[in-house]
């Protein structure tokens, strides 16, 4: 059974910083690419960052030197780590593995920005 469990959300005043973790089970794991998403209130899910099996990433424009991606091959777990945070990155953010076979998702951990 594939399992992808988010942590680390919570609420933080603006110009703070969290750190994401998703945890991965019931894949193999390195074979996997990853990527943190999020979707706000009556908006669509967006892509934030992303890492491939390989270890390239890429990201938003919107926290494009603000955010980074990286991946623990040997725990299983992809990171994001986010600096600098603004109001507007509130969201619920999902992690999310794909591979040829298909793709899983995380349920998701709430990131609220605010004062």
């Amino acid at each position: 059974q594939v399992q992808l469990v988010e942590s680390g959300g919570g609420l933080v005043q603006p110009g703070g910083s969290l750190r994401l973790s998703c945890a991965a089970s019931g894949i193999n794991f390195g074979l996997y690419d990853m990527g943190w998403y999020r979707q706000a209130p009556g908006k669509q899910r967006e892509l934030v960052a992303h890492i491939t099996s390989g270890g390239s990433t890429n990201y938003a424009d919107s926290v494009k030197g603000r955010f980074t991606i990286s991946r623990d091959n040997a725990k299983n777990t992809v990171y994001l780590q986010m600096n600098s945070l603004k109001p507007e990155d509130t969201a619920v953010y999902y992690c999310k593995a794909s591979w040829i076979h298909g793709d899983f998702w995380g349920q998701g951990t709430q990131v609220t920005v605010s004062s």
